[in-house]
């Protein structure tokens, strides 16, 4: 399998998947409509620290969030820090609400749409970190160009990320794992893969909490869980 396909995220254009499932509940839906505008990240200009939280911070993005469960615990344990999280799907966006709102945590803004429309109006290495957990595998050979493990998002991660930070990337998938190291052997110039051993990829680091997916991965349908840590490095 090759992880070379005419196109990728970053030049499609194109958001696939579902952004809707079943209805919301009446409290979500209320977070929907009056919490979401109020942490949104703006639809344009420049994405920065000083405007989306009033003063310079580091700042972290995460590319589909899935339920918010990671990027609430990241915020809760980091306060001083700045989130960002984009997710299409707004049942999803819904989930993540819930726990900002039962969490207070100020940090966060929120994003329901194509992650890469917001990252590519962050400045040129502004962020401290970047997160892909359990993306689409999309795995078959036919769709590999809509995974978001591809060249052109991975270039634009390694410009958006500060010399030292640190892009995170969780799979259960195995045809995804193979894709994206496939991927990221092209970008050893910028990115240094955080590795000892087998322990390094197959142990969850710490300060990376286990979401409900990831759970339901690994004890309903018994698979393996990677995780991968890369350094940009200051080339």
């Amino acid at each position: 399998m090759s992880a070379h396909k005419e196109g990728d995220p970053t030049t499609l254009k194109r958001l696939y998947g579902r952004s809707q499932g079943k209805k919301l509940r009446a409290g979500q839906q209320e977070l929907v409509d009056t919490l979401l505008p109020r942490i949104a990240v703006p639809e344009d200009g420049p994405i920065t620290a000083e405007r989306l939280f009033g003063h310079d911070c580091p700042l972290h993005f995460e590319i589909g969030f899935g339920g918010g469960e990671h990027m609430a615990y990241r915020a809760d344990l980091l306060p001083d820090h700045g989130f960002i999280g984009a997710e299409p799907f707004i049942n999803g966006v819904a989930q993540a609400l819930t726990h900002i709102e039962e969490g207070n945590l100020g940090n966060v803004r929120v994003y329901n749409g194509d992650a890469l429309q917001v990252l590519e109006r962050i400045p040129d290495g502004s962020l401290t970190m970047l997160y892909l957990l359990h993306p689409d595998p999309w795995p078959k050979a036919k769709h590999a160009k809509r995974r978001m493990m591809n060249d052109g998002p991975v270039q634009m991660i390694a410009r958006k990320l500060k010399p030292g930070g640190e892009f995170r990337f969780g799979t259960d998938h195995p045809v995804y794992v193979r894709h994206a190291l496939m991927v990221m052997q092209r970008f050893t110039d910028q990115f240094e893969w955080q590795v000892t051993g087998p322990e390094s990829f197959q142990n969850r680091p710490s300060g990376w909490p286990e979401t409900r997916y990831e759970h339901k991965a690994r004890t309903t349908y018994g698979h393996e869980v990677w995780y991968f840590r890369y350094r940009r490095t200051d080339a």
